[in-house]
């Protein structure tokens, strides 16, 4: 039966990796202080046996305060509250919290040669428990992370992260399946090309990164950057396969909190290929060298229990070079974090 050359791909990572790895620690190592009220050591009467003399003023005094030595301290007042974090959508979250997170980009896009039409869905699933206090490992499918967050100031967070991945999963191997390896490839753009090691599936991967953030009065400013080292472990009689590959994400994300319920945010994302990999080597115009795109989009914050949130968003992306705004994409993400 004739297959169309481009044809609606459901890129999951399910899919695409079949199994499951834990990934990412992240730890908050915060600081604080508990003011305590203490009694400013008032004293008491002098003891006297002649009661016959006493006023009236005397006997109606107020009762001596307690001994500053035996006295019970006050109750402390109820720290500061933390000003609201806006979460990235394409970004590592710079916070531990237990969450379940469904992250799904649907893209939509156009074969430039020709001119026929195709789609993906690539979702990411994640999951986050906070053990302690600052200290939650993290479940995803497909990758092995671990983040570490530190609160430098009240306002300003620094996270230090290290990533690996085994070369596992559908579409890799020596003989390939052509639309498995379309799907990934479809995958990786859907997601704006910030999560390349996870489509990786012929190279195990080391990739540390980096995140500051600051968080103050409703607004979030936080910068990315990513380092990824591929180094192929199978594949070896795949002509299209290179042996090593180096490559670099960096994004920007900048939110703000209208109301405590609603916040918008945008995102600048870049990817640029370190090496030169042969399909970077290929293509003549220079094109599959980066990719740079936005988006922007809302999000809802409904607290639905005590201690329990969804955060629900939704973020429209486009690109802002070639070769996906060649290929016209356009992608909805719709991301529903469950914290609790």
């Amino acid at each position: 039966m004739h297959r169309p050359w481009v044809q609606r791909v459901i890129s999951t990572p399910l899919r695409l990796r079949s199994f499951v790895l834990l990934s990412a620690v992240v730890v908050t190592f915060a600081t604080g202080r508990r003011a305590f009220a203490q009694d400013d050591g008032a004293q008491t009467l002098p003891a006297s046996t002649d009661t016959s003399s006493a006023t009236p003023a005397a006997a109606t005094a107020t009762p001596p305060a307690p001994d500053a030595t035996t006295s019970e301290p006050l109750e402390a007042p109820p720290p500061p509250k933390k000003a609201p974090y806006s979460l990235p959508f394409s970004l590592r979250p710079a916070a531990a919290a237990t969450v379940l997170r469904l992250d799904s980009p649907f893209a939509f896009y156009k074969d430039p040669t020709s001119d026929k039409s195709g789609s993906t869905i690539a979702p990411v699933l994640t999951f986050s428990y906070e053990i302690v206090d600052h200290f939650a490992p993290v479940l995803r499918l497909g990758v092995v992370e671990n983040t570490y967050v530190f609160d430098l100031t009240p306002e300003f967070r620094l996270g230090l992260f290290l990533g690996l991945t085994v070369p596992v999963g559908t579409g890799g191997g020596d003989h390939p399946d052509a639309g498995q390896k379309l799907a990934l490839a479809a995958g990786i753009r859907a997601r704006s090309a910030m999560d390349n090691a996870m489509f990786a599936v012929n190279d195990f991967v080391v990739f540390p990164g980096v995140d500051v953030a600051y968080v103050s009065h409703g607004f979030t400013a936080q910068a990315e950057a990513t380092l990824f080292q591929l180094t192929r472990v199978r594949g070896s009689e795949d002509p299209t396969t290179d042996s090593s590959r180096t490559n670099f994400t960096t994004g920007l994300h900048v939110g703000y909190f209208f109301i405590p319920a609603f916040s918008f945010g945008a995102e600048l994302r870049h990817q640029r290929w370190l090496s030169t990999p042969k399909a970077v080597a290929a293509d003549k115009t220079g094109a599959a060298r980066d990719t740079t795109t936005i988006a922007f989009g809302p999000r809802f914050h409904i607290k639905v229990g005590k201690d329990e949130w969804l955060r629900p968003g939704v973020a429209f992306a486009l690109p802002l070079d070639d070769p996906m705004s060649k290929a016209s994409y356009k992608t909805v993400q719709v991301d529903v974090p469950f914290a609790f």
